[in-house]
């Protein structure tokens, strides 16, 4: 890897490349871990929508979130009709993923933990809860009182549904980087048919999970730490 490479690998801002197809040439630390979040047809369509008339480098400023990141411009260039690339600018309000505090952690069960919360949150409605747990995840160290607290307050948003569905699934494929170790991750997804009210989520800034919040389903991610 020459300087340039480097340069850009380490850079703080995700960049991407993309084939005239779509398909991802190239992408950095950062734009890694923002594709753990974000489908690449999407970034690839968002490159389109900013692309120069011709060929060259067009910067735009804009005011995007997208999950867990806000952009505050983004610049797409080209120089044949072969490859697209795009650099977006993180604002300064973006959660870092890289800062999830993994020490003072203990060991811990996510099935009983999740059903935990499940329990309490039956007391307060008549919703049908649906689990869909993989057996085949192990037990694994996070902060329990940070996730149950979150988890509550997930279920909060989903009031009134009736059907509410819990999926505890290990994300083949994705990582998260922290202090220079990969860590695959453990994906918990509330669900439910209807459309949720966002009420009341605010996690710790230094806690040990990523939430990402959508019209109907909520996901915390969690680092898997042995």
């Amino acid at each position: 890897m020459n300087f340039y490479e480097e340069w850009v690998e380490l850079d703080l801002n995700p960049i991407i490349s993309f084939s005239s197809s779509g398909k991802i040439i190239f992408s950095n630390s950062e734009a890694q871990f923002l594709l753990n979040r974000i489908k690449a047809k999407e970034l690839f369509d968002l490159a389109l929508t900013y692309a120069p008339k011709t060929f060259g480098a067009n910067t735009s400023y804009i005011d995007l979130s997208l999950k867990n990141y806000t952009f505050y411009a983004i610049t797409v260039m080209y120089e044949n009709e072969d490859e697209i690339h795009m650099k977006l600018y993180k604002s300064a309000m973006v959660k870092k993923e890289n800062k999830i505090n993994i020490k003072n952690i203990n060991t811990t069960n996510i099935f009983t933990l999740v059903d935990l919360a499940i329990s309490s949150s039956k007391i307060k409605t008549n919703a049908n809860y649906i689990k869909n747990y993989d057996p085949s995840i192990p037990e694994f160290k996070l902060d329990a009182s940070s996730f149950i607290k979150t988890l509550g307050q997930v279920f909060e948003s989903f009031t009134g549904c009736e059907n509410i569905t819990s999926t505890i699934m290990l994300k083949i494929g994705e990582y998260i980087k922290i202090d220079g170790r990969k860590y695959s991750l453990i994906s918990v997804e509330i669900s439910s048919d209807n459309e949720i009210t966002i009420n009341n989520l605010n996690p710790k800034e230094d806690n040990s999970l990523i939430l990402t919040c959508e019209d109907n389903k909520i996901t915390i991610d969690l680092p898997l730490i042995l």
